[in-house]
């Protein structure tokens, strides 16, 4: 097949649930493959799926990102354009330094026990199920980041669902078949109701300071010690929590399936620290939540032969680069034990994934307890994936807790 007949399937309803043979196809092709030129298309001049070279271009920070035409007409993509994740540098830079210095050794630390009360608690709710069925989206994957993130920013647990809600919009037009007008609408009800909330919510902090991000950033921006505008703070507040508690959702339901086909694995993760960090990483490298980006040529180049122009933008399909046999030996394997390069599932680079170090830890500390707790845990349907190619998750997976 030739990468237009490839990529064809990958956009296809097959292809939503299952991009991994379509990857091997791709990988087949080369490290990169030229994308024919095409109106849906549109500047994507390549489609990369090499681990060095997709490592490389994300590393690499004369590759930038291109704001889409017309962001600034509207709601969603100015909320893009004004934070970190979205913006090159100067601006990225700037923006990613005073968020950085509030994720300390100190916070992350302080996180551990907040973990482990919310997994807790929802263990406990799932044995009072008793051997009924319990959907461990809602029931597990969703509230654990959620809960966190929300005591970490200072986010009132009440308001969750509501948020979840607004956040979903989001991630459906994020796809690359979610630039509908009604997702597009959706997107940016979203997007405004999440900017007034925080300005709501920074102004509580302002007059009752707590010991949680909101509370610190709300004293670092008035005492002028960052150089950070209100509405970029609230740009990077929605888009951090989005993304942060969004990929560990689908760590942990695109991982159960995975786990639950290695019982011995299963068996030996409440007493072994070392493997319980190996799974989460496989798990990361296997099932990546997010599988593309974009990167913009900063110059007329070839990479491995394919000719990309100035400003034309290269699809790097992390999902792929994840499975190249090239650095992963049996890279459909699931093997908690590998050694080799880490997976790009947060990114390398300058975007680096600053919420990285909190979904690796609360999967390290959530898994062994789960299977502690439910050794008889079990699947009862066949789980359906969001059919986004963006954010790959499952949404809902019923499971019996087995008593």
């Amino acid at each position: 097949m030739d990468v237009d007949e490839i990529l064809t399937g990958l956009y296809s309803e097959e292809g939503r649930q299952d991009p991994y043979p379509w990857y091997a196809d791709l990988h087949r092709l080369g490290p990169i493959s030229a994308v024919p030129a095409r109106a849906e298309h549109r500047t994507v001049a390549a489609v990369a799926v090499g681990y060095d070279l997709v490592d490389g271009l994300l590393r690499d920070p004369e590759w930038t990102k291109q704001p889409p035409p017309g962001w600034e007409e509207q709601e969603i993509l100015r909320t893009f354009q004004t934070s970190m994740m979205f913006v090159n540098p100067p601006d990225h830079t700037r923006m990613r330094h005073v968020f950085s210095r509030t994720f300390t050794p100190r916070r992350l630390g302080a996180l551990e026990p907040v973990i482990l009360r919310v997994v807790d608690e929802l263990l406990d709710r799932m044995a009072d199920a008793g051997k009924g069925v319990v959907d461990f989206v809602a029931d597990f994957a969703y509230p654990i980041p959620a809960l966190v993130m929300a005591e970490f920013i200072g986010i009132p647990a009440a308001e969750l669902p509501w948020y979840r809600e607004r956040v979903e919009w989001i991630d459906e037009f994020l796809d690359v078949a979610g630039k509908t007008p009604q997702r597009l609408a959706a997107a940016n009800t979203a997007a405004r109701e999440l900017r007034a909330f925080y300005r709501e919510l920074l102004g509580h902090r302002r007059r009752v300071p707590g010991d949680d991000l909101l509370s610190a950033l709300v004293e670092a921006l008035d005492s002028g010690e960052v150089e950070l505008t209100e509405e970029e703070l609230v740009s990077n507040l929605i888009v951090l929590f989005n993304a942060s508690f969004v990929t560990t959702v689908y760590m942990f339901s695109n991982g159960l399936p995975l786990l639950l086909a290695h019982p011995q694995t299963v068996a030996a993760l409440p007493t072994d620290a070392t493997l319980a960090q190996g799974c989460v990483d496989e798990v990361l490298r296997l099932a990546s939540p997010v599988h593309f980006l974009a990167r913009a040529a900063p110059a007329d180049t070839v990479l491995h032969g394919v000719p990309v122009a100035t400003d034309d933008n290269v699809l790097i399909m992390i999902g792929a680069a994840n499975r190249d046999a090239a650095r992963f030996p049996a890279p459909d394997t699931f093997d908690p034990t590998r050694s080799g390069p880490p997976s790009l599932a947060f990114g390398v680079g300058p975007h680096f994934c600053l919420g990285a170090a909190v979904s690796r830890l609360e999967g390290r500390l959530a898994l062994p307890r789960l299977f502690a707790r439910f050794p008889a845990l079990r699947v009862t349907e066949t789980p359906t994936y969001s059919g986004s190619l963006f954010l790959r998750g499952i949404d809902r997976l019923l499971v019996s807790a087995g008593g």
